[in-house]
């Protein structure tokens, strides 16, 4: 029950710069994928993350002859956060280290998605990790709203 009130929540905080679906959080940005990306790197290096890998889906398409609108993730983490989830639920690690996808749609709009973390919770029945959820949740929201500002 806590978790049905909880999404309902979450859907009562969308707007016209933010939506979820199926599992997803996603934010407008107001600058390129490239832009953001690099953005998100800098906000993530300032925070003492890991970034692990970045990947350009629009390169690589390119390298086989295939056309893709500019789409690239970041897949970034912090054993510190990661490993008490890991001891909630050891099946949350096959969603973590934590991704952003920063991808443009059919319009040219810029988005920054990343996995609802509440999502993730009923996924892999997190019991006894609500903290650090809510420090997930909290910090993927500010990961995201810096690096899609205009600033």
């Amino acid at each position: 029950m806590r978790m049905f009130l909880m999404a309902i929540a979450l859907f009562g905080l969308i707007n016209s710069n933010l939506y979820a679906s199926e599992g997803m959080i996603s934010v407008k940005s107001a600058h390129s994928v490239g832009v953001t990306t690099d953005r998100l790197e800098k906000i993530l290096a300032s925070k003492g993350m890991t970034v692990f890998k970045r990947v350009n889906h629009a390169a690589g398409a390119a390298k086989v002859g295939k056309e893709l609108r500019p789409t690239e993730l970041v897949i970034f983490g912090n054993p510190k956060v990661g490993t008490p989830l890991m001891q909630c639920s050891r099946s949350i690690a096959i969603d973590l280290p934590q991704k952003a996808l920063i991808w443009e749609d059919a319009g040219g709009q810029v988005w920054f998605s990343y996995n609802d973390p509440q999502f993730l919770a009923l996924r892999h029945d997190t019991r006894g990790c609500d903290a650090v959820l809510k420090k997930v949740a909290q910090a993927l929201g500010m990961f995201a709203s810096k690096a899609s500002a205009a600033e």
